[in-house]
């Protein structure tokens, strides 16, 4: 029953609200058709604004499935994937051959949605392209075991030892990624490299005096591609780097690339450096395996008046700017994916715990990479 202190607008806001959360779950679908479909390039191909005649021309959708496609438009432009402008009279007059009609919406590309074209007028994958990391996301791989472990969250007295993936596909998903054959091998190093693409320009632009005064640095969970640390070489060409991943990721690595690939397991050993670099990687982990993979990263390195430590790429819930609401819904919203791989996303006092935990005396955080921060980590 509503409190009588309750408003009319009061409750009409809740009944907003409720309903807004509930329906979460179409914006996600809506966007990931729009993918699925190239419906960013088809824009992008008529130079960043088309008709839906032009964009059902490019996607090869039958002409009868126009109104679904304005409907898919219209919420996909509310949310800011893309904007809209009605076309002008003249111009519909004058470009007959699109089929265009009077007052025919004109769909243009935003920033959000030039980070989803997929190629360039060359046919090569576009560079700062987030489509890879986002069809992961939004894929059933993910979303259906999320939905089993929040359940179970709730339900159970308490956390299941499995993972809600492995639940759901018999194994964990590092189980998954270590069988080399397995798609979601391929989609989880497509999804990193491509958000490493867009990252790390930032990284070293906001940030890249975090590089400065080390002479070697080691990518621990790197990948096959080693992206994040040949961008670093790149930047800072006097810095040695090379990536540390298992054996079977670096099968894999490219024979010409300019890092040394080192094969072995970052909770075993991790090669000597000044700096080692975790990007994206604590976050997988619960706080016994974080500390014990800390551990190790205070082994490889100097003390700190030597230069050494080690630099964090993560989120910090909380950070950032205290009134976006988007900023901190979407940092939970990736605490509550992390859950169905078992992994977690972590506020300033839980990283503290860890870093103490593991030995480290002092640390920083630069909260300049969005929903992410970088931790500068010292022994």
């Amino acid at each position: 029953m509503a409190g009588a202190e309750d408003s009319t607008q009061d409750l009409l806001q809740a009944h907003l609200q409720l309903l807004h959360q509930s329906l979460g779950y179409i914006s996600s679908t809506a966007l990931a058709v729009a993918l699925d479909h190239g419906i960013p390039d088809a824009i992008q191909h008529h130079g960043g604004s088309a008709t839906l005649s032009q964009i059902l021309a490019k996607i090869d959708v039958s002409p009868t499935k126009r109104r679904g496609l304005h409907r898919l438009m219209r919420m996909l432009t509310v949310t800011g994937a893309f904007s809209v402008d009605q076309r002008p009279a003249v111009a519909v007059a004058a470009a007959p051959h699109d089929g265009g009609r009077r007052g025919d919406p004109v769909y243009q590309l935003t920033a959000a949605s030039r980070l989803l074209l997929s190629d360039d007028d060359d046919g090569i994958r576009h560079p700062a392209s987030l489509t890879p990391l986002l069809t992961m996301l939004l894929g059933p791989l993910l979303a259906s075991p999320l939905a089993a472990v929040v359940s179970a969250l709730v339900r159970e007295d308490r956390q299941p030892d499995l993972s809600a993936f492995g639940i759901a596909h018999g194994q964990t998903v590092w189980d998954d990624v270590a069988d080399h054959e397995a798609a979601f091998n391929v989609s989880l190093h497509d999804a990193i490299a491509a958000d490493t693409r867009f990252l790390m320009p930032i990284v070293l632009k906001e940030c890249g005096e975090v590089f400065r005064g080390i002479d070697s640095l080691v990518d621990v969970g790197g990948g096959p591609y080693g992206s994040a640390a040949a961008s670093i070489a790149a930047a800072f060409p006097r810095l040695k780097c090379s990536v540390l991943d298992l054996p079977h990721v670096v099968a894999q690595a490219p024979p010409d690339s300019s890092v040394q690939f080192v094969a072995g397991n970052m909770f075993e050993c991790i090669p000597r450096a000044n700096a080692v670099f975790l990007k994206w990687i604590l976050h997988d982990w619960g706080d016994d395996e974080c500390i014990k993979l800390l551990k190790r990263c205070k082994q490889a390195i100097p003390p700190r008046d030597a230069g050494g430590k080690v630099i964090i790429i993560d989120m910090v819930l909380g950070s950032g700017p205290a009134d976006d609401v988007k900023h901190k819904e979407t940092q939970v919203l990736f605490d509550l994916l992390m859950m169905a791989l078992n992994g977690v996303e972590r506020d300033e006092q839980e990283w503290k715990k860890i870093f103490l935990e593991a030995g480290f005396k002092d640390y920083k955080i630069i909260p300049v990479l969005g929903v992410r921060s970088i931790v500068e980590l010292y022994p």
